[in-house]
């Protein structure tokens, strides 16, 4: 067993070194946090969406920015798409799961937010639908997939591919890329080193 944990260990080592060598990944990541301080300094918003553990972590960003990552600062506003039951179910039973982002996007969203969609395989079709309405609206889209070759890539204005065709692992570094960004936007906003 203790052979598993450490090949385990070891993969997700593997693929963040392999994120840590990507020079395009890497300037994306922070192309993405330039962005996003744009967007809090205009008076716009960051909305997130994802299925599953994806979910979760559109949640847990979300919450980094309104809360706080390092520093105690103002709160910014972001928004995940994965909380509210009433409105989830609603427009599932009434539209159909697919446009349950999309439908929400076209209540909320404005020109000059950004939209995060997390998708490990960049084929949740609730996910590229908010996309596509966001591109509507003059949203900016940022995606989060795995390394294949997907419609979330293929629509959105930047994706960050994590090198991996594994969903567990491709979930463990999306978070990293989330608390970079997180880490990035305070710096460039509230000066923390």
């Amino acid at each position: 067993m203790s052979e598993f944990v450490r090949n385990y260990i070891k993969d997700s080592i593997d693929i963040k070194r392999n994120i840590l060598e990507n020079e395009k990944l890497i300037a994306q990541i922070e192309d993405v946090s330039s962005i996003i301080v744009k967007a809090f300094k205009t008076g716009n918003k960051i909305i997130l969406c994802g299925n599953g553990g994806s979910a979760a972590d559109a949640q847990h960003i979300a919450a980094e920015f309104v809360g706080r990552f390092k520093t105690e600062r103002k709160a910014l506003p972001a928004i995940a798409l994965t909380t509210d039951t009433s409105i989830i179910t609603a427009i599932s039973n009434d539209y159909g799961y697919d446009t349950v982002f999309s439908r929400q996007i076209q209540a909320i969203g404005k020109s000059g937010d950004v939209l995060i969609g997390i998708s490990t395989s960049g084929a949740s079709e609730n996910v590229v639908n908010a996309m596509t309405e966001a591109m509507k609206k003059d949203i900016y889209t940022v995606g989060f997939t795995g390394a294949k070759i997907s419609m979330v890539s293929d629509i959105a204005d930047i994706t960050l591919k994590v090198p991996s065709f594994e969903s567990s692992k491709i979930q463990e570094s999306h978070i990293m890329l989330g608390h970079i960004i997180c880490a990035l936007v305070e710096r460039r906003l509230f000066g923390v080193i």
